[in-house]
């Protein structure tokens, strides 16, 4: 069975679908799946056994510039590319106006959100097959009942399987280290730097390697000032996303804000210690075993407020205390692999 899901972005809204891969490849053996995502997340898809393509598409890009894309022949191929293979069913996991718009570009049954169930309810009228999937529950477990529901099997019972090697990804080092991921998009999702630059030397003191990868000047900027001074405490190198990949992968635990390297650090069974300050994590949180969610309390916390502040009780100290009981509970990273 070939077929085609549609779940272009974000990064956390791609990774949380991989369980449902798994699940479907353990119900249909031989199962197959060609995945349209996002250009900048299109390597994730390929690390999942069960994908046979990754067929990346630039709505964010093309959006900027329509005439120019139409001209240079972009959007020709990628609807070109969509028509080589012959599916037995196309999922839209993305239940968005945008991405169910790419559906119609397939020759195969659609299966999708209904008008209840779907971010956007008119995305619902695409497709053949609707199936209602309740909302009150995390993102990731409804994907997995979408595609049980589309593909005919059963739900497995217990938590999701990512269907990810950790031990293929990580980058060898000659120590353990922990990485401190503190970047992310909306500023009231910003942990102070001053508490970051207390964890550091909290962690640094207790002879533990600190790493900080960054993915702007901003975020350069920020991580060079949390390390400056600390001898066991370093900023790495600009790095794509698989590099960041690698390095999550072989880190002995994580800390990191409400960010999608968070739910990159969850589908590599990385312990990490989750921030979250305007977001809650009930639906959208860092999912998987060994992942502890921190959540502010503070008058701001939890609203969504893109700007307002309210990380100012989630202090250091706790974050520190959680993190060392975590490191307690996880093996070390060489005993883990044996």
């Amino acid at each position: 069975m070939r077929v085609l899901l549609i779940k272009t972005s974000s990064l956390g809204d791609v990774i949380h679908t991989l369980p449902a891969l798994t699940d479907a490849a353990r119900a249909i053996p031989g199962i197959q799946f060609d995945w349209v995502v996002e250009e900048g997340f299109a390597e994730i898809p390929a690390w999942h056994p069960a994908v046979a393509q990754v067929i990346p598409v630039a709505i964010r890009r093309w959006r900027k510039n329509l005439w120019q894309t139409l001209k240079n022949g972009e959007w020709r191929r990628f609807k070109a590319r969509l028509r080589e293979t012959r599916y037995d069913l196309v999922i839209d996991a993305q239940g968005l106006l945008k991405s169910a718009w790419l559906t119609r570009y397939v020759k195969a049954p659609v299966a999708g959100l209904d008008r209840n169930s779907a971010r956007e309810p008119l995305a619902s009228r695409f497709y053949v097959q609707r199936y209602a999937v309740p909302r009150e529950q995390h993102a990731l477990e409804r994907v997995r009942q979408l595609f049980a529901q589309a593909l005919g099997y059963s739900l497995p019972s217990g938590i999701g399987d990512y269907g990810l090697n950790r031990w293929q990804l990580a980058a060898a080092s000659p120590s353990p280290y922990l990485l401190f991921l503190h970047g992310t998009t909306w500023p009231s999702k910003h942990w102070p730097e001053s508490c970051w630059r207390e964890l550091a030397e909290r962690m640094s003191a207790q002879g533990w390697a600190v790493r900080l990868p960054w993915g702007n000047a901003s975020e350069q900027a920020r991580a060079e000032r949390i390390v400056a001074g600390l001898d066991n405490a370093a900023v790495l190198p600009r790095l794509n996303l698989a590099g960041v990949a690698k390095v999550i992968a072989g880190a002995q635990a994580c800390v990191a804000v409400d960010t999608g390297l968070g739910h990159l650090a969850a589908a590599l069974d990385v312990p990490t210690i989750s921030l979250y300050g305007p977001t809650l994590p009930g639906r959208v949180g860092a999912y998987g075993r060994s992942q502890v969610h921190l959540c502010a309390s503070g008058p701001n916390a939890g609203k969504g407020d893109r700007h307002k502040p309210c990380f100012d009780d989630l202090l250091p100290e706790r974050v520190a205390t959680e993190l060392q009981a975590l490191l307690l509970a996880t093996p070390c990273l060489s005993e883990d692999r044996v």
